[in-house]
């Protein structure tokens, strides 16, 4: 009787950048929408700090902002405005150098800024 060998799950490759709007599409939070690495009011949590005066810490309830998984969230597209998925088109640069750029698969504008 033979084992068959479990193959580990290749990583999933992010295309999400810095600066780029998303739209928070599951969880508590969903609907929102925010920057990519500045997030504004979105997964916000409330942080219990306990009062340490030699690092100047004043103590009570803080509330800030958490991580959300990047699973859990899509790109808005600036051409269409709605939430979208991302496609990669190749561009043949001069010097037979190649560019990938992320477009939208709605409308087909560009999503880098470059």
């Amino acid at each position: 009787m033979a084992i068959a060998k479990i193959k580990p799950a290749e990583p999933v490759r992010i295309d999400l950048k810095k600066e780029d709007t998303v739209k928070v599409m599951s969880g508590r939070d969903s609907g929102k929408t925010g920057r990519v690495l500045s997030v504004e009011h979105v997964m916000m949590v409330k942080r219990h700090t306990r009062p340490n005066p030699a690092k100047q810490i004043k103590g009570g309830i803080a509330e800030r902002e958490s991580p959300i998984a990047a699973s859990n969230v899509m790109i808005v597209c600036p051409g269409c405005n709605k939430a979208v998925r991302i496609a990669h088109h190749v561009d043949q640069l001069p010097g037979g150098k190649t560019r990938r750029t992320r477009v939208c698969r709605k409308c087909g504008a560009a999503l880098d800024k470059k």
